[in-house]
C-alpha cells in the first residue's frame, strides 16, 4: 500500500486529500460492508461521501446496468433520444412539487450548480449572488464564488458578488441565546437589512443546502429558508434548494431536504446518491426558467444510458422500498443514542442531525473549542474498530456520518457502538 499512497502522490494533486495516516484502497463491498485491499471488512457509514446511498453491489441496480451494458450502448449523446433519461426526467419532475418542471441532467453537483445558477443570473439579468455562511456547492469556479468555507474556496476571483447570510450560526455570541423563533427573526432582519443597504434591488437568487454537507452537517432552524423564500420572492429573487445530500428522504422527516422549511424552490439540484455510485446530477427548475436560456446547450455526458439506467433502479428501489421511512425510524434510535452516550464526554459536543444524516463535534475538553485533531483521532479509531466514518464542517472538528439509507437496524446499532466506542477511547486519552 506504500507504493500505491507514493505513486499517488507523485502523480495527483496535493490538494486532493487522503483520509488516515495510513490509506486505504477500497477493493469491494456488498450492502452496507467494505473491504480493503488488505482483506479487512467495514461497515461503511460515509458511503463514498453520501453517493452509494443504498450500499454496495444492489442486485437492482447492478442487473438494470447490466442490461444496459449488454445492448452495446454506453453513450450516445443528448442529440439523439435516451428513453432512460426521459423516463427519469418524468419522475423527477413529478417528485419535485415544482409547477411544469423540466430537468437537465450533469455528471455531478457542481455541474447542476453551475447550470442553476447560470439559468437563476440569466432570467435576472444580474451576477448577484446570495449564499450562506459555512456553505459548500462544488469545485469549479463558479461553485467556489459561491461557497461559504474559506478552507474550501481554492480561489478569491469571482464572476458573481455574493452576500453570505446568516443560518448556520447560532454559536455565535449574538445569537448563542436565541430561540429558533427569535433567531429566525433576526436572521430575516438581516436580510431585509442587507437588501436595502448592500445590494441591489435584482438579485439573482439564494442557492442554500437544506443541511451543509461539507459544513458539518449543520443546519438552519425549520422554517428559516422558508422565511428567506417568502421575502425574497417579493423581490422577484429566485431561490435554489442544493439537494446534492439531503435528497431521495435522507432526512427521514421530507422526501427533499427543503421540506423542513414548508415551500416549494424555483430551482432543485442534485446528483450524489442517485446514480447509487455512477455519475449523475441535474437540476430540475421551472419549465419557463429551463427554457429561457437565450443559446444552444448540451451535457456530453449528463444523462447517458448507463447512468439512467442505474438511477431508474437506484430511484424505484427507494421509493419501492419506502426508504424515507426507515431513515427516519433509524435516525432516532441512533441520534438518541449517541447524545445518551457522549454526554459524559468532556471533548464531545454538539450531536445534531436529521434522518440518517447526523455529525457529531469534537472538542477541546478544557476551552470547549473546536478540535480538529481530536476529530482526526476519532476518525482513526472509528476505522481500528471496522467503521468508516466522514469529517467537515468550518472548522474541521466534525464527524460525519451517512450510512446506506437500506442499511439493517442491526448494521446500524453494531455501527454506532464502534462510533461510541471510539469516541469513548479519544476522550480517555483526552483526560490523561
Amino acid at each position: 500500500m506504500t507504493d500505491l499512497v507514493q505513486r499517488h502522490r507523485a502523480v495527483l494533486p496535493n490538494w486532493m486529500g487522503l483520509y488516515y495516516e495510513h490509506p486505504m484502497e477500497i477493493v469491494c463491498g456488498s450492502g452496507s460492508r467494505v473491504t480493503d485491499s488488505s482483506g479487512r471488512s467495514y461497515i461503511d457509514f460515509f458511503c463514498g461521501i453520501l453517493t452509494n446511498m443504498l450500499g454496495y453491489d444492489l442486485p437492482e441496480v447492478r442487473d438494470a446496468v447490466q442490461r444496459q451494458l449488454s445492448t452495446g450502448i454506453v453513450h450516445t449523446s443528448t442529440l439523439y433520444l435516451i428513453r432512460s433519461q426521459v423516463e427519469l426526467a418524468e419522475k423527477l419532475a413529478r417528485l419535485s412539487g415544482i409547477k411544469d418542471a423540466k430537468v437537465f441532467f450533469t455528471n455531478s453537483g457542481t455541474e447542476a450548480n453551475e447550470t442553476a445558477l447560470m439559468l437563476a443570473t440569466t432570467a435576472r439579468r444580474s451576477n448577484q449572488v446570495l449564499a450562506m455562511r459555512g456553505s459548500y456547492h462544488g469545485r469549479s469556479f463558479g461553485a467556489v464564488a459561491i461557497t461559504g468555507n474559506v478552507g474550501w474556496k481554492s480561489s478569491q476571483l469571482a464572476p458573481f458578488s455574493v452576500q453570505y447570510l446568516h443560518g448556520t450560526d447560532r454559536y455565535l455570541p449574538a445569537f448563542a441565546s436565541l430561540s429558533d423563533e427569535k433567531y429566525i427573526e433576526a436572521c430575516t432582519a438581516d436580510l431585509k437589512h442587507l437588501l436595502t443597504a448592500a445590494t441591489a434591488r435584482d438579485v439573482a437568487c439564494l442557492i442554500a443546502e437544506p443541511i451543509q454537507g461539507v459544513g458539518g452537517f449543520t443546519m438552519a432552524p425549520d422554517g428559516l429558508l422558508g422565511a428567506y423564500r417568502g421575502l425574497l420572492a417579493e423581490h422577484g429573487a429566485l431561490f435554489i434548494s442544493d439537494e446534492v445530500q439531503t435528497a431521495w428522504g435522507r432526512t427521514g422527516e421530507h422526501f427533499w431536504g427543503i421540506g423542513a422549511h414548508g415551500v416549494t424552490p424555483d430551482m432543485i439540484t442534485f446528483a450524489k446518491g442517485l446514480g447509487n455510485g455512477f455519475a449523475i446530477g441535474g437540476v430540475i427548475a421551472r419549465g419557463d426558467l429551463m427554457d429561457s436560456l437565450p443559446g444552444n446547450g448540451i451535457s456530453t455526458f449528463g444523462g447517458n444510458p448507463l447512468s439512467t439506467a442505474a438511477a431508474n433502479a437506484a430511484l424505484d428501489y427507494v421509493l419501492d422500498h419506502d426508504l424515507q421511512r426507515n431513515a427516519a425510524t433509524l435516525s432516532t434510535m441512533i441520534i438518541d443514542g449517541l447524545r445518551e452516550a457522549t454526554g459524559p464526554l468532556w471533548s464531545v459536543g454538539q450531536v445534531r442531525g436529521k434522518g440518517l444524516m447526523f455529525a457529531v463535534d469534537l472538542v477541546d475538553r478544557d476551552t470547549g473549542a473546536p478540535s480538529p485533531a481530536l476529530a482526526t483521532r476519532a476518525l482513526e479509531e472509528a476505522r481500528d474498530r471496522g467503521l468508516l466514518i466522514g469529517k467537515g464542517g468550518l472548522y474541521g472538528n466534525s464527524l460525519r456520518m451517512a450510512p446506506p439509507m437500506n442499511i439493517t437496524e442491526a448494521d446500524a446499532k453494531e455501527g454506532m457502538g464502534m462510533l461510541i466506542d471510539a469516541l469513548r477511547d479519544v476522550d480517555a486519552r483526552t483526560a490523561k
